[in-house]
């Protein structure tokens, strides 16, 4: 029969319908009848005539009709065999049939397949695919060195197909296996119901090959499977088909760990997660791949398997080593920031190169588009640390360990040596970055419990800080994970007969805000300090380069060099901190907080908030005691941040700084709740950063201040916070520390711009009026008056502060003498250098300490203009009058060219408003006599010519007239009673030492007895040196002014001796004037 009569009498067979072409049908006649022939071989006598006859026919290999339809017992059995083989060539893209494509039928054929050659050779020439071979032709695909080697065309199709070939040879194993599994699953949507088992076989052969290729990569040559696994789900997640990745990875897992003899699931998955962290190492903030590698992350710590095996990857070797936390997989990309890599090095640096050349537009769209990025990565941080809290108690306790021993190796770095030593830090210590970036993840985590009138906030357990060295099974069981907490300086000292009252197990709402809280003081916190640093040196640098410009200074470019570095690190900085969710989320937290601490020193131990009342009640073992001062300190820190860098911030959330206002009136004058005077005075500088801005600003649309103005002036508590801030002004002042003297100038800073504006607010000035009224009715109290004290430290601020700033004048105007003469001309470069540098140190001294005394003037002259009786009682009459007077002198007087250095804005001397701040506390008490009839008794500085040169200043820097005929008349009046004073004291010359105090050396005029010493004092010089020093001073033993004793005896004769003298003088005028 020839293959025309062949074909045509396929075609007329009734079978012929069940295949795709009439090559098919042939094909499958031939391979049918291979199948029976070897069956026949081996057949015994038993066989009946049919069998004989059919193993007869194909013998002869006859193609006729008759043939065929012997060859199959049924149509079902042909049609399944054929479309098996189909199904499999379509699957796996892989065939055993290298016939002529253009006898093939494209119908269910794949374009384009890899040929497996040898194993058809070995089937003796079979060419069809089946479940009985297809395990085995799969491996071998596997193992083929190059796919694309062995790719053939299945149909006659003449255009390239770029795809087909793509896909048949996918030279990657894993990607290749994870095509069949998809296409498998596309199968078992369209096949019939009676080829669904084999589909179902074949996804399931290409989930079990994978997981054979992932225990045993070693067979497989030039496959590294580990980074084909992380490759194919990057590329999933690219191109949007995660899910399906998903679910292979899901089996091939699930395969995995039913099979755990060659190597564990752990064994398996650690290599993956290498090639994780060295890609992850190179990755930066503002690439998009970023994203898609913490999408490969989520998935991870989605899947129960893969989360515990992460979770166990990322504990570090040396867990007390802080560095070796930043190392881990987890580490590395917690690192991942716009800060610098290297501190200091800007070289490859990705942003803000060159910042002179950019705009301020420029710059800030860069600092958007970098806030864009950080809000997105600082999502997915805190979605992968909230998978691994969710997904079971176990990845909950691995990573929980993993966030307490890591912030308890690193607790060094908030020591001041890290500071001064950061090629030591970075050694040590894991990163700023990485603590910004975790702080900010674990924000997040906080937000639920941050929400206003939280039920959940006052859960909080502060003996979790309590807790001392736990094991492994104890911290597990109590979910207290933190360490080293117990050694931390809290906000006050146990009581003796106080013991914490442990919980068997705390809630995650503690363990999360510990944990955040001290992530916050690791990382934002420094953070802070390194920015105002950085900004102090742009401003030094700044000014030396432009007078090295104006000089023609040779280092001018190196300069203008070192502020560009600079400002590429502060512009980083600045960005890194100030992303706007994360200050929301920050600011919630820390308003959170606030709450939380004053319902604690307000004794609530119930989980509903309380109202604040005031008095406060009685300090009696207190869970402050287990707070850490780190609580306050941070709070304190974010808002003072704010204020400096953020200040927007401040405005649009003021309905929340109530709180804040409450922690403050509530904190800062109890040194029964928050012990620490450093802490007290800091929070003096919170108070001034979230009040109004006192100084005009540019831009009243951009930076209002009105919202923050209605909270302040409707604060209910006014009269106890300008209480508080009067009271940490005076408890500064005994610190203990060594350096306390210089410190408290520094703590003070903030507090005079917040007296001025309490002052200038109704509420607020008469609470300061009534502690003014209670100090003049008490002087003499056992415990001198609050207010008292205050004005006492304020006059010894202000002498201080501008005798010192008059001093360092006076030294920079020789220096500039010298050095405009020439005078270092002749002198070494060494020498030069030195003085350079003097004159720079005594101009930030002189600056200080004129910014100071002009803060101290300035408040003596807004509180005279309204409290006078204090000002002009014996106690601090003379004080104020002298400090006056000496300051004329330096400031109208012949000594006022001493302080003429050149351009006094640059040292901040502003003696034109310190001549009429001083006029006008002048002005201000001269209504009383007493006062005016002390100002004379200051042999040291007053005389009338001093008042006459005043009234000439005020002429000539335009005073308003009234205010100089005001002080003309006051001079007037002083210079008559220094005249009536001056014959008094000639009749006073002689009087016997018993009259005199000693310390004053002037006539008392109420003598009183100091009880140890024995020693007779006049009132007011006792009652001022008690205001300061509350010792006896001839002994040092302690002394309060209700224990002096009235001297009457002594003041009787004292009295006697005057009217006597007084008789005396009036009787030598009588007989004058008679001999005349």
């Amino acid at each position: 029969m020839t293959d025309q009569e062949n074909n045509n009498s396929i075609s007329r067979n009734p079978f012929a319908a069940l295949f795709s072409s009439l090559a098919d049908a042939k094909q499958f006649a031939a391979v049918q009848k291979q199948q029976l022939r070897e069956p026949a071989d081996e057949a015994t006598g038993s066989q009946d005539d049919s069998d004989n006859s059919v193993s007869e026919s194909l013998d002869d290999y006859d193609d006729s009709v008759a043939e065929i339809s012997r060859s199959f017992r049924s149509q079902q059995e042909l049609c399944e065999q054929l479309n098996i083989n189909h199904m499999i060539q379509r699957i796996f893209l892989i065939t055993l049939d290298n016939s002529d494509p253009s006898v093939k039928s494209g119908n269910g054929i794949p374009v384009r397949c890899v040929y497996l050659e040898e194993m058809g050779a070995d089937l003796d020439g079979q060419d069809w695919l089946d479940m009985a071979n297809v395990e085995q032709a799969l491996f071998t695909r596997l193992l083929l060195p190059d796919p694309r080697s062995h790719l053939i065309y299945m149909t006659s199709a003449n255009t390239q197909n770029l795809s087909a070939d793509r896909d048949a040879g996918e030279t990657h194993v894993l990607q290749y296996l994870f095509a069949s599994f998809q296409r498998a699953q596309e199968e078992i949507t369209k096949v019939p119901e009676n080829l669904l088992p084999f589909a179902l076989r074949c996804k399931n052969l290409s989930v079990l090959n994978a997981r054979t290729i992932l225990l045993t990569p070693e067979i497989y040559q030039n496959q590294n499977v580990h980074e084909q696994l992380v490759d194919l789900m990057v590329e999933a997640l690219t191109r949007a088909h995660f899910q399906e990745v998903s679910e292979f990875l899901e089996e091939v897992i699930e395969a995995l760990l039913a099979d755990e003899e060659v190597r564990t699931f752990s064994e398996v998955m650690t290599p993956v997660f290498e090639v994780l962290l060295i890609r992850i190492k190179e990755l930066s903030l503002c690439q998009i791949l970023l994203q898609t590698y913490l999408d490969v992350l989520l998935f991870i710590t989605r899947q129960k398997n893969l989360a515990k095996v992460f979770v166990e990857y990322i504990q570090p070797q040396d867990s007390n080593n802080g560095q070796m936390y930043q190392k881990t997989l987890l580490g590395e990309i917690l690192n991942i920031s716009c800060l610098l890599k290297t501190p200091g090095v800007v070289e490859n640096h990705d942003y803000f190169l060159n910042p002179s050349r950019s705009s301020p537009q420029e710059i800030t769209v860069q600092e958007s588009n970098i806030h864009q990025f950080m809000a997105q990565f600082h999502e997915k941080l805190y979605q992968i640390l909230k998978n691994l809290l969710q997904l079971s108690p176990e990845t909950k306790h691995h990573i929980l360990s993993w966030l307490g021993n890591c912030l308890h190796a690193n607790a060094g770095c908030t020591k001041i040596w890290a500071n001064q030593m950061p090629e030591i830090f970075f050694q040590m210590y894991a990163s700023d970055a990485f603590f910004l970036n975790l702080g900010a993840a674990l924000l997040k985590l906080c937000q639920p419990f941050c929400k206003p009138k939280s039920p959940r906030l006052l859960t909080f357990n502060s003996t979790y800080c309590a807790l001392k060295e736990l094991n492994e099974e104890e911290r597990k069981s109590k979910n207290a994970h933190m360490k080293g907490l117990d050694k931390e300086t809290c906000l006050i000292p146990a009581e003796r007969d106080q013991e914490p009252e442990f919980v068997p197990s705390y809630n995650l709402l503690t363990e999360n805000l510990v944990l955040t809280q001290y992530s916050l003081h690791l990382g934002f916190h420094r953070l802070h300090d390194q920015m105002v640093k950085i900004n102090q040196s742009l401003h030094r640098l700044q000014v030396a380069w432009r007078e090295a410009q104006q000089s023609s200074n040779p280092a001018a470019d190196s300069m203008r060099e070192q502020f560009e570095r600079l400002m590429t690190i502060y512009l980083s900085t600045k960005a890194a901190m100030t992303e706007p969710q994360m200050l929301q989320n920050c600011l919630r937290l820390q308003v959170s907080t606030a709450l939380l601490l004053v319902q604690i020193a307000i004794g609530n131990h119930s989980t509903e908030p309380i109202e604040l009342t005031f008095p406060l009640p009685e300090v009696q073992h207190s869970m402050l005691a287990y707070i850490p001062e780190f609580f306050a300190d941070n709070l304190g820190d974010f808002f003072i941040f704010l204020r400096r860098f953020a200040d927007d911030v401040l405005e649009s959330s003021a309905d929340c700084l109530e709180q804040v206002l409450h922690f403050i009136t509530v904190f800062t004058g109890s040194v029964e709740r928050m012990k620490n005077p450093h802490l007290r005075a800091k929070l003096a500088e919170v108070l001034e950063a979230v009040m109004p801005h006192l100084e005009p600003v540019q831009n009243p649309l951009i930076s209002s201040v009105f919202q923050r103005e209605r909270v302040f002036c409707s604060y209910k508590y006014a009269a106890h916070l300008a209480e508080a801030l009067i009271k940490v002004f005076v408890d500064i002042e005994f610190t203990g520390d060594p350096h306390q003297f210089e410190q408290k100038f520094n703590y003070r800073r903030p507090m005079y711009p917040i007296l001025k504006y309490m002052w200038g607010k109704d509420t607020y000035r008469q609470s300061i009026k009534n502690l003014a009224d209670y100090a003049s009715q008490n002087l003499e109290a056992m415990a001198p008056p609050l207010f008292l004290r205050f004005l006492n430290l304020l006059m010894n601020d202000a002498i201080f502060l501008l005798d010192e700033a008059i001093q360092y004048l006076s030294k920079i105007k020789v220096q500039q003498i010298e050095k405009d003469r020439g005078d270092w001309d002749s002198l070494s470069a060494e020498s030069r250098r030195e003085k350079e540098a003097s004159l720079q140190m005594f101009g930030q001294l002189a600056r200080f300490h004129n910014i100071m005394s002009n803060e101290t003037i300035g408040t003596l002259a807004f509180l005279t203009s309204e409290i006078r009786s204090l000002f002009v009682h014996p106690f601090l009459a003379e004080r104020i009058i002298s400090m006056l007077n000496y300051f004329l002198q330096h400031l109208v007087g012949p000594k006022m060219g001493a302080l003429k250095v050149k351009d006094f804005s640059q040292f901040d001397f502003k003696p034109q408003q310190l001549v009429s701040d001083i006029c006008t506390i002048y002005l201000n008490l001269g209504d009383e006599e007493n006062f005016c009839a002390t100002v004379p008794k200051d042999g040291r500085s007053y005389s009338p010519t001093l008042f006459a040169q005043t009234v000439r200043v005020l002429k000539k820097i335009n005073k308003p007239g009234n205010m100089i005929v005001a002080f003309s008349n006051l001079a007037e009046r002083i210079k008559s009673l220094a005249d009536r004073q001056l014959q008094e004291e000639e009749t006073y010359a002689d009087a016997p030492d018993e009259f005199l105090d000693p310390i004053m050396s002037t006539l008392m005029v109420d003598p009183v007895m100091l009880p140890s010493s024995r020693v007779t004092v006049d009132r007011p010089t006792i009652a001022r040196h008690l205001l300061s020093d509350q010792t006896d001073p001839f002994n040092r033993s302690p002394l309060t002014m209700d224990q002096v004793k009235p001297n009457t005896e002594l003041k009787e004769k004292i009295q006697q001796w005057l009217a006597e003298r007084k008789r005396q003088q009036k009787a030598q005028l009588e007989e004058g004037e008679q001999r005349h």
